[in-house]
């Protein structure tokens, strides 16, 4: 049986969003159709909601409703201290833990010559212009430990050498409640240059 347009239309929209494929587009597709109307409008108004009222901080490069951000605005924060991440929800991630207070900077992305994407398609610049223009005392690099988020990290750490500013890098190794036997060798070689002395 051949598929309505508008459902192939609807599968085709739902491909373009990360993480989601041919299966599950056709899936949320299906369900939104069964689904009653009041359901679909009021989350096709919360799509439009975040385009008209979600901005990104011009400081930081977060994502708020008021610019700058209530981070950026809170005068209880570390301004000298700024954590590097990639994307905007890195921000919420490292908020939720709860124990960071300084400000955030948000690359949008990273460096990938694979995807055509250079320093210059990042907020690299901005970041530059920020470190000399606040004082900052140190820049923790929290991008992925993958391929793309080291070689940003290098880089940003090159372009900042000579500012006067600590550069710092997430640790990383094994998570908690990880076993030995499981870890890759990278992993497991990361766990061991990251080792601290116990204070007994």
């Amino acid at each position: 049986m051949k598929r309505p347009a508008a459902v192939k239309e609807l599968i085709e929209e739902l491909k373009r969003l990360p993480g989601i494929g041919q299966k599950t587009a056709e899936r949320l597709s299906f369900y939104l159709m069964r689904g009653d109307k009041e359901r679909v409008e009021n989350l096709a108004r919360t799509i439009l909601n975040i385009k008209e009222k979600v901005i990104l901080c011009s400081n930081c490069h977060g994502i708020t409703e008021m610019d700058p951000c209530d981070i950026c605005q809170d005068p209880r924060r570390d301004h000298h201290q700024i954590c590097v991440v990639e994307e905007p929800y890195d921000v919420y991630v490292i908020e939720n833990m709860g124990d960071y207070k300084g400000e955030y900077h948000v690359l949008m992305g990273v460096i990938s010559p694979l995807d055509g994407i250079g320093p210059q398609d990042l907020t690299t610049e901005d970041l530059k212009a920020k470190v000399s223009r606040n004082g900052t005392r140190e820049v923790i690099l929290a991008t992925n430990p993958d391929m793309e988020g080291e070689s940003t990290a290098i880089y940003i750490a090159r372009m900042l050498k000579g500012a006067g500013v600590k550069v710092t890098r997430i640790a990383r190794g094994l998570p908690v409640g990880g076993d030995i036997e499981y870890a890759d060798p990278v992993t497991l070689k990361k766990s061991m240059e990251g080792r601290m002395e116990i204070d007994t």
